[in-house]
């Protein structure tokens, strides 16, 4: 091997030195988020004795955490006074839960990894897989509220009117099935969109479906709402003007049989809505910060859920346009198209 370069070395771990506060910063972030801080800190600006008092919290405690989350720039500092601020930007990120941009729970979803890594480095070994169920309680709760904002951002607005006459459908009156509805965030905002359609949440994980009921009763009950267990391949009932599957599909043993069992679920007339990671088609089209987000979170969390199930395709986060329209091909499906797409997303639309 050849000699490092220092400049490239000195640059190279200049950028390690970033990564390592990054890391170690997300378990602040939550923190923060558990205990209102950051919600707080948007009252106004305050400095740690101030901050504290409005949190009923530590001085000490919270003097560390500014300081830490300052350095971070996820808030701003004026060091000779003591004062902290949020700037609207950094409150649309950490303390505004109606924003599309609020991404902190997104790092309870990067806790589970940590917590987890033992289960996820023996797989590595064994080729065997780690089911959803089998994750830290923390990734449940994150992936709940970290894509919960982008569905009411886009679900009702952007991505069912992406859906050729399918708003008609569902202001008329439709049946709608949300195939690993997880807590149940999407299937709650479609139905409080549309309450003359009835929709229905299905997740293999029971525990899942217990939070989904519990947030259906905090969004009012609504009558035409019920949340079941049943796994993709099994879940029950046909004649469904609407499938959908939010964020998972990548993430099941056998996508190409869920698809074909979902495929027989619908009317001829009807309509799979399949939401996936976005990704390229090829490797070099990922090589960036959103590819280094999913590809990792597909290394913990989905290649691994798929492996532990029976085929274990594994198509991971990053599967691409292409790849998952093969198997909605296989699945039966021949009318495939991208219906829309926002940095994250990639919004399928496949009919019989």
């Amino acid at each position: 091997m050849a000699a490092p370069d220092p400049g490239k070395l000195e640059q190279f771990m200049g950028k390690m030195l970033g990564d390592m506060g990054a890391a170690m910063s997300g378990a602040l972030v939550i923190t923060g988020v558990k205990l209102g801080l950051y919600k707080a800190l948007a009252k106004g600006p305050a400095t740690s004795a101030e901050l504290a008092e409005r949190t009923g919290l530590a001085e000490r405690y919270v003097r560390e955490w500014l300081a830490a989350q300052a350095a971070s720039g996820f808030i701003d500092c004026e060091p000779d006074s003591g004062i902290f601020s949020l700037s609207p930007e950094q409150h649309m990120v950490f303390a505004n839960e109606d924003a599309p941009t609020y991404v902190a729970p997104a790092f309870e979803v990067i806790a589970s990894a940590y917590i987890d890594e033992p289960k996820i480095t023996e797989a590595f070994r064994t080729g065997g897989g780690v089911g959803w169920h089998e994750h830290h309680e923390c990734l449940f709760r994150g992936t709940e509220n970290f894509f919960r904002p982008g569905y009411r951002a886009n679900l009702v607005s952007a991505w069912l009117p992406a859906l050729d006459g399918a708003v008609a459908r569902l202001e008329e009156g439709a049946k709608v099935a949300d195939i690993g509805c997880g807590h149940g965030a999407s299937t709650i905002i479609m139905a409080d969109a549309f309450p003359h359609s009835r929709f229905i949440g299905f997740d293999y994980h029971d525990a899942s479906i217990r939070r989904a009921r519990a947030a259906a009763a905090e969004a009012g009950s609504p009558a035409n709402l019920d949340f079941e267990v049943a796994s993709a391949k099994d879940a029950p009932g046909s004649d469904y003007d609407l499938v959908c599957c939010f964020d998972c599909l990548h993430d099941m043993g056998d996508p190409v049989g869920a698809a074909r069992h979902i495929r027989a679920m619908l009317k001829e007339d009807g309509w799979f809505m399949l939401v996936e990671p976005f990704a390229g088609d090829s490797l070099a089209d990922n090589l960036n910060p959103v590819g280094r987000m999913f590809y990792s979170a597909s290394t913990f969390i989905c290649t691994p859920a798929s492996l532990s199930q029976e085929v274990g395709l594994a198509l991971g986060a990053q599967a691409g346009e292409a790849r998952l329209a093969k198997v909605l091909r296989e699945a039966g499906f021949t009318r495939i198209r991208r219906a829309a797409e926002t940095p994250f997303n990639l919004v399928i639309e496949a009919r019989p």
